[in-house]
């Protein structure tokens, strides 16, 4: 089979090459960038970041499967794809390794922003011992927008900090607190609440038409002044420009992003010149995590091959 990969040929760490070593008996061709001209003459098209609309699968004349490299399906038009007969797969973040590697960049953007690393280049730079001061994590209350594997293994993580944990959960906010033994857990109608109370706030949740630019100039309004914002998601969660404004005015202490408002975002933005941890879109690249996502993505080619249904269809 003819397998379109819609990225670089050594994007997130040599993926491609540990799919091709996997599945040596099929074609696989790279793009080179995060977009997809023609699909005509291939079976599957790994999407990555690219946008996968109506009429780019209008020009699949053999296309059989969808099969992304991670959870994501927001630039995937799934509707067009069931009407032109394509299957659409993902591989979930709690199965893969996937949500562990990307609580553990969460935590790496928490401790670097409450001890201010940037500063302490700075202090390094001009020899200033003993400096900046940083912020204990210990008492502090951290509120997760999304409890699905990716905040569930920070849950996990974040409780050896002894901070209070906070939450949003789409259903069964009441069995979700009991189960992971946090504070409390709320509806997104309670999201007013959760940006008041939190020291961190960390985005876990889904982009889709309904939380597109959910943290607006309205939500940066509700947090607590000297509050940090961390988007592990996707970037049209954030208003661009209100996150700008919360930083310039001093309403937020700082950011950790890991996901961006267009990928790869410009390097001379001038939000990167605020109290800002920027990382480009690797929170789940880790060794372990694509090992079990190559894993999940093979068998579905070969499923495929097999005529068998695809695992973990949407």
């Amino acid at each position: 089979m003819k397998i379109l990969f819609a990225a670089p040929e050594n994007a997130w760490g040599g993926f491609l090459a540990l799919l091709r070593a996997e599945l040596p008996e099929h074609h696989f061709e790279a793009t080179g960038h995060f977009s997809v001209d023609t699909l005509k003459g291939f079976d599957i098209l790994i999407p990555t970041m690219s946008l996968v609309s109506r009429e780019l699968l209008e020009t699949g004349t053999q296309l059989r499967l969808i099969q992304q490299c991670g959870a994501g399906l927001e630039m995937v038009d799934i509707d067009a794809a069931r009407k032109c007969n394509v299957q659409v797969a993902n591989v979930p973040t709690d199965i893969s390794g996937n949500a562990d590697s990307v609580a553990e960049l969460g935590i790496y953007m928490i401790i670097g922003l409450s001890r201010d690393v940037r500063e302490m280049s700075k202090s390094l730079a001009e020899q200033r011992m003993g400096q900046p001061q940083g912020r204990a994590l210990k008492g502090r209350t951290v509120g997760l927008i999304g409890l699905g594997g990716i905040g569930t293994a920070l849950v996990k993580r974040l409780k050896a900090f002894d901070v209070h944990l906070i939450g949003i959960k789409q259903s069964n906010h009441k069995a979700a607190m009991e189960k992971l033994g946090m504070d409390w857990v709320g509806g997104i109608e309670n999201l007013k609440g959760l940006l008041s109370r939190s020291d961190f706030v960390i985005l876990c949740l889904p982009l889709t038409l309904d939380t597109r630019n959910l943290i607006d100039h309205s939500a940066f309004s509700l947090m607590k002044k000297g509050a940090f914002l961390i988007n592990l998601s996707r970037g049209g969660i954030v208003d661009r420009d209100a996150l700008e404004d919360a930083l310039a005015s001093g309403k937020i202490a700082g950011a950790g992003l890991d996901v961006f408002w267009e990928e790869p975002p410009d390097p001379n933005d001038p939000i990167f010149n605020y109290n800002v941890m920027a990382t480009p879109h690797i929170a789940g690249s880790t060794d372990v995590s694509m090992r079990g996502i190559v894993k999940v993505v093979a068998e579905n080619i070969r499923r495929l091959g097999k005529n068998l249904k695809p695992l973990y269809l949407n």
